[in-house]
């Protein structure tokens, strides 16, 4: 009866999915007697003998047929984790040339930074899809970065720097250079939606407000004041919207990155404001982009536009990149 036991044990595991393997299948005749003449008989093994040869066979399978161990890639993106994740902020999408509505009041041919910013980027960001291809408008190639955003704070007010300018900026000392000249405009931020993680740079101020720095600079605990558009506490250009497949206003989340973290993107493709296109020009970024000088790539990496608009959760700077896998 128990010489059948065993043998009723060896037929279960022999049926099993896992002790399919010709190395497996060795080892059971090697076990039971099935192999040389000197191999043992499974009717002269002790019960305890014969239970601890099963488990043996039983647990070399499944180590045989466990799928290998999967690791997020970790290929570091230089500073990324600096700056804090501002997250689930309601983020609402606005242009160049847009013209003055009762839930965006203020008219933005001009930014505050720039009294003539439509001219300078070149005309009409139309945020219209059909009037659009790869992320610029057709028509025109811009003068300027089409990936832009604004933040609810400016620095500068009638003229002078704010004064808690120097005390909340995190890289106020770095960008300085007199009263009254920005050290905010141009600086790159990450905007993560649905999976995919864009690049862009603050070119003006708001919406609605411009001196919640609480919430700008803050540690991501503060969240926008309340406003008309659900307490939104970024604008996005329309680049951004179509790179994150954002059809309307939405969710996402976002953060400061110093420029040598921003990677290969078509947010690196245009723009006399470009800290990568001037970089490809041979510009001398303390002088033509003061506030992304310190700390930025060097001529030889991350200053070539990528080809491709893949979502950058596709490579390891991306995973790296999104809200669950940085600090």
């Amino acid at each position: 009866m128990l010489i059948l036991s065993r043998w009723f044990i060896l037929l279960v595991l022999l049926m099993m999915p896992t002790l399919v393997s010709a190395s497996v299948s060795d080892s059971l005749k090697s076990l039971i007697g099935g192999g040389d003449s000197g191999s043992k008989d499974s009717g002269n093994m002790t019960p305890s003998d014969f239970e601890r040869m099963a488990m043996q066979i039983r647990e070399k399978a499944i180590q045989q047929t466990r799928p290998p161990t999967v690791s997020i890639p970790t290929a570091p993106v230089i500073g990324f984790g600096k700056y804090p994740w501002h997250r689930n902020i309601m983020t609402t999408i606005f242009w160049i040339g847009e013209r003055p509505t009762a839930r965006n009041p203020v008219p933005n041919n001009r930014s505050a930074w720039d009294a003539n910013w439509a001219r300078n980027y070149g005309g009409y960001d139309n945020p219209d899809q059909r009037w659009r291809r790869n992320f610029i408008p057709i028509g025109f190639t811009p003068r300027q970065n089409p990936f832009y955003v604004a933040l609810p704070y400016c620095d500068v007010t009638h003229g002078n720097t704010k004064p808690e300018a120097g005390r909340v900026i995190p890289w106020f000392r770095d960008c300085f250079v007199r009263q009254g000249k920005s050290v905010l405009k141009g600086r790159w931020i990450a905007i993560h939606h649905a999976g995919r993680t864009c690049f862009a740079q603050w070119e003006d101020c708001g919406p609605f407000r411009t001196d919640h720095w609480q919430y700008v600079f803050g540690n991501g605990s503060v969240m926008p004041r309340p406003n008309l558009n659900r307490g939104a506490g970024l604008d996005i250009s329309p680049a951004v919207r179509d790179y994150l497949r954002m059809e309307k206003n939405d969710i996402t989340d976002w953060k400061f990155v110093d420029s040598a973290s921003v990677p290969d993107g078509p947010w690196k493709y245009y723009g006399d404001n470009n800290t990568f296109a001037l970089l490809r020009k041979g510009a001398n970024l303390y002088q033509q982009d003061r506030n992304n000088a310190k700390r930025s790539p060097s001529m030889n990496s991350y200053t070539r536009p990528s080809t491709s608009a893949l979502p950058l959760g596709g490579s390891p700077v991306g995973v790296r990149a999104t809200p669950p896998f940085a600090n």
